[in-house]
């Protein structure tokens, strides 16, 4: 599977908004149980920020460099107009501007048909312009992504997924802690785009449309959000210089994006304003992870504990563990972090994250179990359905994991969920169901493409894609530059397997034994090391490692087990 703090999988980060920051010293350690177990070394330190431009300069090369079809994209999206006080609502050209939504469709009253077409008109543009400036096979896939967008509004009502740790806290108090993890962030959007019109100036409210806009495009796979996020978070600084509010949520914003060592950058921006920022703490992770900077993201884990133990931090400080190997540590602290949830948003992320880490180990009914619970505190929580869809899928009910993948991808159609159902569709292999999983791998060519309009660096969901399921230069292309960018062990993996399926596997071999070098236990890392290894001629290790994968997950991915267990039919027979 993909990076969990990424948002092309159910969301190992914190989709439900911290409380709204505390003043330094409040709500500080001791508020809630640490996540730490009673003994534990110090020994990592944090690290610094990576060195080059700034995160303004970063972001704004970003978007500079942006295809004049994304720009285009990105601008119809918006839907820029006046409000009756020419206020900005986030949607402008610029910090301080006076363009912002249609107060018609972002004011009161708005209702979720309005939403739902502007969602489905995304695609739809993006599929015009498509035509005249691309290939027809991308305008192609934008159609069928319009039609993915357009079934999950009909069918669902436009419920959302949960996203990474980008919750909103405002000066105004207009979101509570659980409103953006529980659907109820349009109508939270609604009320701050009103209180905006009356209070321009409230610097906390426009951070907090800010990083709401950044979870409304994770939640409804609409990247164009992401500029509009830009410009309130924009404002915000420009009302109140260096408000680590808005600091925090560019560094929500750069995650987003993938732009991780802007991430950071901001986060330590933020911190320095208020060290017991929840959402920088948070971020600060994430962007150390992701980087693959793993013993700082240890240091900033226990940093973050110490501040603003909560269930955020519970479930960063679980993953960091289980990066290095430490199942063990991941899976109490995960336990401590359930018995401390509180509301159903946290009981179903921090259930949601069991169930991820025991269907890293196998255990499909621990996860099943783990799932259940999620959904039992949020019956629509996506990551929940798609994550029960894999246990299900992995233990041989494939009918039911179809059929759940299904309802994953008609509400939100992100890689992670697309590729699983495409491959599910081609493991069945009934009558059209070929044509179906093509239409699910072009879907992630679709998705990749607005994604890219909206700033977001999607080269890592092209390189795991592609690999298995599209072109494999671009594949290679991809995986080259996020490695040139980051470091991690998902990103070795990608560029390993990117490396195999273009016959260079003495070359990709290296990058196998590196995504595996630091315990993670991942079947699918195994699997890909084990398969390289068999091609270089290292039979030994390959049968030690292709056993490894069955062993830990044998249902890790419909299409890669088979593969293994074809591998390893084949490794015997020559013995």
């Amino acid at each position: 599977m993909p990076p969990r703090t990424t948002d092309s999988t159910p969301g190992r980060r914190d989709g439900r908004p911290p409380s709204p920051d505390p003043e330094a010293g409040t709500g500080g350690p001791g508020s809630v149980p640490s996540s730490r177990p009673a003994a534990r070394s110090d020994g990592a330190t944090e690290g610094t920020p990576a060195a080059g431009a700034t995160p303004d300069t970063a972001a704004d090369t970003a978007s500079d460099t942006a295809t004049e079809t994304a720009a285009e994209t990105a601008s119809d999206t918006a839907t820029e107009t006046k409000t009756d006080t020419g206020t900005d609502t986030g949607t402008g050209t610029g910090a301080g501007e006076g363009t912002g939504p249609d107060a018609r469709r972002a004011g009161a009253g708005r209702d979720t048909g309005a939403d739902d077409d502007r969602r489905v008109a995304v695609p739809r543009r993006a599929a015009d312009r498509g035509r005249r400036r691309r290939a027809a096979h991308l305008a192609g896939c934008a159609a069928l992504l319009a039609v993915a967008l357009t079934g999950g509004a009909v069918a669902f009502g436009g419920a959302g997924e949960q996203g990474p740790q980008v919750a909103a806290v405002s000066a105004a108090g207009s979101l509570s802690p659980g409103d953006l993890a529980r659907g109820e962030l349009d109508s939270a959007v609604t009320s701050l785009q009103r209180h905006l019109r009356a209070q321009p100036r409230d610097f906390g409210s426009w951070a907090t449309l800010g990083v709401a806009y950044v979870e409304q495009a994770r939640l409804k796979g609409d990247p164009s959000r992401y500029p509009q996020a830009e410009r309130a978070l924009r404002r915000s600084l420009s009302l109140r210089s260096g408000n680590d509010q808005a600091l925090a949520g560019r560094a929500a914003l750069a995650a987003a994006r993938h732009d991780f060592p802007g991430a950071l950058a901001y986060a330590d921006r933020a911190l320095e304003q208020n060290p017991y920022n929840e959402r920088a703490l948070c971020t600060r992770v994430d962007a150390l992870v992701e980087l693959g900077r793993y013993d700082d993201a240890a240091g900033a884990a226990r940093t973050a504990d110490d501040r603003r133990p909560g269930v955020p931090v519970f479930t960063r400080y679980a993953y960091v563990h289980e990066l290095r190997g430490d199942v063990r540590t991941a899976r109490d602290v995960l336990r401590r972090a359930l018995d401390a949830a509180s509301s159903p948003a946290d009981v179903a992320y921090v259930a949601t994250a069991l169930g991820q880490l025991e269907w890293n180990q196998g255990d499909y009914e621990a996860a099943l179990g783990h799932y259940a619970r999620a959904l039992a505190a949020d019956d629509a929580y996506l990551p929940a359905l798609e994550g029960r869809a894999r246990a299900q899928a992995a233990r041989g009910d494939r009918a039911a994991a179809v059929r759940g993948l299904e309802q994953v991808v008609a509400r939100s159609p992100l890689p992670g969920p697309l590729v699983a159902l495409g491959e599910l569709y081609e493991a069945r292999g009934g009558d059209g169901d070929r044509a179906r999983a093509r239409d699910q791998y072009a879907l992630v060519d679709a998705w990749t493409s607005l994604a890219r309009a909206g700033g977001v660096n999607a080269d890592l969901d092209t390189a795991l894609a592609a690999a298995d399921h599209g072109d494999r230069e671009a594949a290679l292309r991809a995986a080259r530059a996020e490695w040139d960018r980051r470091r991690s062990v998902h990103t070795a993996d990608a560029l390993a397997w990117a490396l195999h399926v273009n016959g260079r596997d003495e070359e990709a071999l290296p990058y196998a034994r590196r995504a595996t070098a630091t315990g993670y236990r991942n079947a699918a890392f195994l699997h890909h090391r084990g398969i390289i290894e068999r091609a270089t001629g290292n039979e030994r290790a390959a049968r030690e490692h292709l056993t490894a994968a069955l062993d830990l997950n044998p249902g890790f991915s419909p299409l890669g087990a088979r593969e293994a267990r074809a591998a390893l039919d084949d490794l015997e027979g020559t013995r």
